[in-house]
């Protein structure tokens, strides 16, 4: 329709409303020489209230897969999407995300194979895969990764408090020194509530088994995994894994600063304030623990 026939049929259809009279659609047709029958299949192709809502879906998946950093697959944004009150299913979720051309952007890591050293017999492994504490500050666990970059290799050493999978300190070097994860240790400590009893897990790696590890972890109870059992770990080390899957692996990191940067946003800007975890009933590790915190049912330190 040009604009001129558009502001004629515009005139035309205000005066006969002005002065009560009906719009004749068949004149109207005759005016914009256009037939009856492709008039009605015009108005067919209207779209429909179902159409309507689920351009509407779409729309909202996006800005979650978006908010995200594109991480969230089907059910994590099905989740997000109940939370928000839009009740569809996991599967049409899925439909929709193929239709719109988008996937969780996980890449999968290159790996090294660390060995683990098992400096005495005496390690006892006291958590024993109980990795669903009942309170915050009850069980820490703590292991290192590599991450490349085209300097060389920079490497992460994370605490994780097992009841709301936070990590809860972190530190970043260019060596595997023991005075970095003493560092990571003392941030924790500087952090969180200690005065109940708590258990650090850790691998038998030799900075774990270190005097200057017993030094700082003397208030604490050391839970050691199994000689070539590294599932005891799994918590951190799926923490590790999911932090270059999801995030690292997309950029060619080229320095220390690069790379702590990136951390830097993936921890403290979405992983322990954003991303919502299964283990905390889909929602952040920062709300779960609020939510214990509301419940009163203990202290939780948190000042950093």
């Amino acid at each position: 329709m040009t604009e001129a026939i558009y502001f004629e049929v515009t005139v035309k259809t205000e005066a006969t409303i002005k002065e009560k009279r009906q719009v004749s659609v068949s004149g109207m047709l005759k005016i914009l020489g256009v037939s009856r029958s492709g008039y009605h299949a015009w108005l067919k192709r209207m779209p429909s209230a179902m159409q309507i809502r689920r351009e509407n879906i779409k729309v909202k998946i996006l800005d979650i897969y978006n908010d995200s950093k594109q991480n969230y697959g089907a059910p994590k944004i099905t989740k997000k999407l109940q939370q928000g009150g839009e009740f569809t299913s996991e599967r049409t979720v899925g439909k929709y995300m193929r239709e719109l051309g988008i996937r969780a952007q996980w890449i999968k890591p290159w790996t090294i194979t660390t060995k683990n050293s098992d400096f005495s017999n005496k390690l006892q492994n006291i958590l024993d895969e109980q990795f669903n504490p009942e309170r915050p500050n009850a069980v820490w666990c703590s292991d290192i990764t590599y991450i490349w970059t085209t300097e060389g290799f920079v490497y992460l050493t994370s605490i994780m408090d097992l009841y709301s999978r936070k990590i809860i300190a972190w530190t970043l070097s260019d060596s595997m020194g023991v005075s970095f994860i003493i560092d990571t240790i003392d941030k924790a400590k500087a952090r969180r509530n200690t005065e109940q009893p708590l258990i650090i897990h850790s691998d038998r790696g030799s900075q774990y088994v270190s005097n200057e590890y017993r030094k700082a972890t003397a208030s604490m109870q050391r839970s050691y995994s199994k000689k070539a059992f590294p599932w005891d770990n799994a918590c951190i080390e799926s923490f590790h894994s999911l932090i270059k899957r999801e995030w690292l692996n997309r950029f060619k990191i080229n320095n220390y600063k690069q790379a702590y940067r990136l951390i830097f946003e993936y921890i403290e800007a979405f992983y322990n304030t954003k991303r919502i975890h299964s283990h905390c009933d889909y929602i952040s590790p920062d709300d779960f623990e609020k939510l214990y915190e509301k419940a009163g049912k203990g202290e939780l330190q948190l000042v950093g």
